[in-house]
C-alpha cells in the first residue's frame, strides 16, 4: 500500500515551499555520517543516518574530558583529559567502522586550538579517530554554529551565542544568512579558573570583555539564540521550575526578565542543590552558575529582549553546509514531516493528495491563506495518519505524545501544540477535551482550527480510506448560499454513506454551514 512514487517535476515541492522529498529507494542510498566535536569541556560524536536536509541521529555519545582546565593558566592540554579523549576517540573509530560510516567531519575547538600543544595533541588525535581533525578558529566555530541554527530556524534574526568551555562565540543572524561574528574568551570553564570560581570575580570578568563590544550592541532589542551544552541546561531548568509541560528545549523561549531572574536563582545556589534537582548532571552542575551569569550579563548589557534556545550548533553547521543548495534551500519542518509520512502513513502519496483537498476550505469563513497557516497545515496533512497503527483507545493520546517531542526543527513551540492538538482531535474527536497543559501553549483561535482541520482529516480518510487516488477525484465546495457542497462523481457516488454524511455535517457545522452531498455530476 506504501509507495513513494512522484512525477519528478514534482518531487522537492509542495506549493511554494521546498522539501528534501526522500523516497524509499533515495534513503536505501544514504550513508551514514559522524561528525566529532572535540571541545573544551566535553566530547561528544553524534552518528546520523545520512546527508539530507533533516537528518536523523543514530547515535550520539559524550564525556566531560575537561580538555580546557588549566589552558588558559598553564598553555598545556590536561594529561588525563587527553588520555581520555584518546581512548574515546579509538572507541568511536571502532563505532564508525561497525557503523558503515565512511565520513567523518571532526572538529576541535578553543582548547585546541588555544593550547601550546594543540598541534601535537591533534595528530595523536588523528590517530587514533582515524579521521582528519580539523581546528576550527574562533570565526569559523562561529560560521559554522551560526548555521547549524540557521538549518533549524531558517527566519533567526538576532545573534547567536555559543557558550562552550573555552570560549563565547557571537554572530549576527539575519534573513537566513550569517553575518559578522567574533569569539571571546568567555568560556565556562576557563571564566571558573580565571575567577577561582568566585562568582563576584567572574561577573567583573565578564562586564570587562563585554562592555562595548560590538555584537553586545548588535544584540539590543533582538533575541539571543543561545546554543552549548551549559545553556541548554539553563533551559531544562526553567522548564522544571516553571513547571512547563513541553520537555523540548529546541525553540523554547524565556523573556529577557524571566532570563534575569532564572540567573539570580542559579547564581545563589550550591552545585550540589541542583545536581540535586535531577535535571542536570553534577559534573554539569559544577559550571551552570559560571554558564548563567555569561547570559544573565549578555542579556542585560546587550538588551536582548528574549532569549531562544537552539539544540542545533557547529556539528549541525558543518552537516549543513555540505548539503547541495536546493536541499538546503528545502523546509525543515515540511522535509521532517514527510519522513514521518514516509516512515508511519499507510500511503505518503495520500498525504500528499490530502494536502490539496485541504485547500478547498481555504478562505472566508474557512482556514486562514497566510503563508504561516499553509505550512502547518501541510505538516498537519503529513502527520494525519502516523498513528494508525496504535490501539484505537490510545491513538489519539499517543499520537499527541509524538507530535509534541518530535525531534521537528523550523517550528515554535505555540506551532508544535497546535500540530499535537490537530493530530489529537483527528483521532479523539472534534469534541474531544484537549489536554489541559499542552491546550495552555496556544489560544483558542489556534484550539478552533485544530479541530476544523482534524474534522476535514476524518472526512477525507472515510471517503479515502487513506489509499491514494480518491481524493483527487472529489470536491469541497463552500456556497454564496452557506452551503458545504462534496461533489462526488461517478464510481466514487457509492462512498456517500452515513459515516461520510456525518463528517461533513460536522465540518460543515465548524464553518457555520449546512453540509450536503452532491452526486449527480
Amino acid at each position: 500500500m506504501k509507495t513513494d512514487a512522484l512525477p519528478r517535476e514534482e518531487e522537492n515541492r509542495l506549493g511554494d515551499f521546498v522539501i528534501d522529498r526522500l523516497g524509499e529507494e533515495k534513503v536505501a542510498k544514504l550513508e551514514p555520517v559522524s561528525v566529532v566535536d572535540i571541545g573544551s569541556n566535553s566530547v561528544r560524536m553524534v552518528t546520523y543516518d545520512g546527508l539530507r536536509r533533516m537528518p536523523a541521529p543514530i547515535f550520539n555519545e559524550k564525556i566531560i574530558a575537561g580538555l580546557g582546565r588549566g589552558v588558559a593558566s598553564g598553555g598545556s592540554l590536561p594529561e588525563e583529559g587527553v588520555r581520555r579523549t584518546l581512548a574515546l576517540l579509538r572507541r568511536f573509530r571502532a563505532l564508525n567502522a561497525r557503523m558503515g560510516v565512511r565520513k567523518v567531519f571532526a572538529i576541535a575547538t578553543a582548547a585546541v586550538r588555544d593550547a601550546e600543544d594543540g598541534l601535537a595533541f591533534t595528530a595523536r588525535a588523528k590517530e587514533a579517530l582515524g579521521a582528519p581533525i580539523r581546528i576550527l578558529s574562533g570565526a569559523e566555530e562561529a560560521h559554522y554554529t551560526a548555521l547549524g541554527v540557521l538549518s533549524g530556524i531558517p527566519d533567526a534574526n538576532g545573534v547567536v551565542g555559543d557558550l562552550g568551555g573555552g570560549s563565547l562565540e557571537l554572530v549576527r543572524v539575519k534573513k537566513g544568512r550569517v553575518k559578522s561574528g567574533d569569539t571571546l574568551p568567555l568560556g565556562a570553564l576557563r571564566l571558573a579558573e580565571e575567577g577561582g570560581g568566585d562568582l563576584v570575580r567572574i561577573r567583573s570578568i565578564i562586564d570587562a570583555r563585554l562592555d562595548g563590544h560590538k555584537m553586545v550592541k548588535k544584540l539590543e532589542g533582538r533575541v539571543l539564540y543561545a546554543v552549548g551544552g551549559a545553556w541548554r541546561n539553563l533551559a531544562r531548568l526553567h522548564m522544571h521550575w516553571a513547571g512547563y509541560p513541553l520537555s523540548v528545549v529546541q525553540q523554547y523561549t524565556i523573556p529577557r526578565h524571566e532570563v534575569l531572574r532564572l540567573v539570580e536563582r542559579i547564581t545563589t545556589m550550591k552545585p550540589r542543590e541542583l545536581a540535586d534537582l535531577g535535571v542536570i548532571s553534577e559534573r554539569r552542575s559544577e559550571l551552570i552558575a559560571t554558564a548563567a551569569l555569561v547570559l544573565g550579563r549578555l542579556v542585560e548589557l546587550s538588551g536582548a529582549r528574549r532569549v531562544a534556545f537552539s539544540v542545533l550548533g557547529v556539528r549541525e553547521g558543518l552537516l549543513f553546509e555540505a548539503l547541495d543548495k536546493e536541499v538546503r534551500q528545502a523546509d525543515p519542518l515540511l522535509s521532517a514531516c514527510w519522513d514521518f509520512a514516509r516512515r508511519h502513513s499507510r500511503s505518503p502519496r495520500h498525504e500528499l493528495e490530502l494536502c490539496a483537498f485541504s485547500e478547498s476550505i481555504v478562505g472566508d469563513g474557512g482556514l486562514e491563506c497566510t503563508s504561516r497557516w499553509r505550512r502547518l497545515r501541510y505538516a498537519a496533512c503529513m502527520l494525519a495518519d502516523i498513528g494508525w497503527r496504535i490501539h484505537p483507545d490510545f491513538r489519539g493520546a499517543r499520537s499527541l505524545t509524538l507530535v509534541a517531542q518530535a525531534n521537528f526543527n523550523g517550528l515554535d513551540h505555540y506551532s508544535r501544540a497546535f500540530l499535537a492538538l490537530t493530530i489529537f482531535f483527528r483521532y479523539e474527536g472534534v469534541n474531544a477535551k484537549p489536554p489541559v497543559d499542552i491546550a495552555a501553549l496556544v489560544d483558542d483561535k489556534a484550539i478552533a482550527r485544530a479541530r476544523l482541520l482534524a474534522a476535514l482529516f476524518r472526512l477525507a480518510y472515510a471517503l479515502s480510506a487513506a489509499l491514494p487516488g480518491t481524493l483527487p477525484r472529489t470536491r469541497l465546495e463552500m456556497t454564496p448560499d452557506g452551503l458545504l457542497l462534496l461533489h462526488l462523481c461517478g464510481e466514487d457516488a457509492d462512498l456517500a454513506g452515513e459515516v461520510v454524511a456525518k463528517r461533513l455535517a460536522q465540518l460543515a457545522r465548524l464553518l457555520g454551514r449546512e453540509g450536503q452531498i452532491n452526486v449527480s455530476c
